[in-house]
Parts: structure tokens; sequence; C-alpha cells
């Protein structure tokens, strides 16, 4: 298991060039001004311009560093295929922020195997350019450093949500994200939704934010966070309480200490 471990962080490694590259390229084309799409035909002609180029950058890049691995398929379902070894990269995590001229976006790789992730890299070009990197049984560091989070009391915490992207279509998950949202932000200093999903829930793993918590299926921005965040030590769960897997309906990650109290908060809307 050693052997293995050390095999995925040198591979990480990799990722983490071949993300760092991609995002450069990515940050030095940004326009500071919003994009003036008028129309969601419009924005997403433009994105494409934009996300092309650097999503067949990254796949090249990866499939150069792992070429046993299967592509997942793209879409905006957020499914991953159940079995076998495959890339799950996303080269603007944050399209709507990147077309804004905001910088809270990222790019993301995530190595997936039989529906798990066990290496993941994300990275905020434009966040003082950070990079967090983790790997299955071998924990998760930040630029570099181990990291962990943070023991808070709730009510001096400040969580995030979001929601996947086509939770309108979910009406079930439609009611308890805007039910747990009026609920936690009673229970906390205050909710903040700060850009893409894997990003943020990395930084609950580096105590950046307590909590992150969303209600929808959408494994393909939640399997890097889920591990970065789990190999930092967070307690990773749908929100029930029980183990989340790439296929649940719910997802929640704190701090050990935190968990169990965001649990509560959240168990009146499941």
């Amino acid at each position: 298991m050693g052997n293995e471990t050390d095999a995925r962080w040198t591979l990480a490694a990799g990722v983490a060039t071949a993300v760092r590259e991609v995002g450069a390229e990515l940050a030095a084309r940004r326009r500071a001004d919003p994009v003036t799409a008028r129309t969601a035909e419009e924005a997403a002609a433009r994105f494409a311009e934009l996300d092309g180029p650097a999503a067949e950058a990254l796949r090249e890049k990866l499939t150069a560093l792992r070429p046993q691995a299967g592509w997942a398929p793209e879409g905006l379902d957020g499914s991953v295929p159940a079995e076998g070894e495959w890339w799950l990269a996303d080269a603007t995590d944050g399209a709507v922020q990147y077309l804004l001229g905001q910088p809270h976006w990222a790019v993301t790789a995530t190595l997936v195997r039989d529906g798990a992730a066990v290496l993941a890299v994300v990275h905020a070009p434009e966040q003082d350019g950070r990079t967090y990197r983790a790997v299955l049984g071998g924990g998760a560091e930040l630029d570099g450093r181990r990291i962990a989070p943070l023991e808070r009391e709730l009510a001096v915490t400040v969580a995030a949500t979001s929601q996947p992207p086509r939770v309108a279509a979910d009406p079930v998950a439609l009611r308890r994200a805007g039910e747990s949202l009026s609920a936690m932000a009673g229970a906390v200093l205050a909710v903040r939704n700060l850009g893409p999903t894997a990003l943020q829930v990395a930084q609950v793993a580096s105590g950046h934010l307590a909590l992150f918590w969303e209600y929808g299926q959408d494994a393909g921005n939640l399997l890097p966070g889920a591990l970065i965040a789990s190999e930092a030590g967070a307690t990773v769960s749908d929100t029930t309480g029980s183990a989340w897997t790439a296929g649940s309906g719910g997802f929640l990650a704190a701090a050990p200490g935190l968990h169990a109290r965001a649990l509560e908060v959240l168990r009146a809307v499941n």
C-alpha cells in the first residue's frame, strides 16, 4: 500500500503541473470586464471559445500521464462510471464566474477508480495560485503543506453551499436547498457561495471554510473536493449522516466537531 500511495503522489505532482499550465493560460486570457452575452446561447458560445482549447490541452496532458485511464463522459448530470479507471477533469470549473470577469474559478482533475476518487487536484489560478492535492490513503496538501480542518463553534462559522447544474429539474432537491439555506443561515455566522463546488469543499479541508453542504446529485463536482476534505480529516457524508457516494442525493463536509451539529440543522429538511 505504501508503494501505491507513493506512486499516486508522484502522479499527483504531474497532474498539478498540468492544471497549473492550463490555469495560467486561461488566466492570461480572462478579461477583467464581463462577457457581454445576453442569452444562454451567446454565453455558451463564448465559453466554448475559451474552454474548448483549454479542455483539450488538459485532456492531452492527463492522458499522457495516465494513458490507461479512460475519460468520464461529459455532461451536466455529474455522473461517473461505476467501474474502471477514469479521468474526470474541468478546465474552467466556475464558468459563470470566469465569464463575469471574477477570480472565483478553478482547474480540477480527478482520477476515479470504480466510482470513487483516488487522486484529486484543485487549482485556483487567481486566488493566490492555490493548489490542493490529495491521494487516497495519503492525506491532503495545500501548496505542499499538510492541511486539516479547523474546529469552531457553529455560531461563528462561515458555511458554504451551492446547487448542482440541473437542480431545477429535481423538485425535492430544490426544496431542500431553499429550506436548508434558511435553516443554516440562522445557525451560523454567514452562508456564502464562493464559486466552484470542488474548491469550496477543498477550502473546508484547509479551514478556510467551516462546512459545505449541497442537495442533489453532483458527483462530477463533488468527487475532487470530497477526497481532499476526507484525506485532510474532515467528516464527509450525505445530509443524513450516511456515507457519501457518487450517487447520493445530498452532501455535507465539515470539521469532525462541527459535522454532528450541522446534521442537526439539516435534519429538519431531509
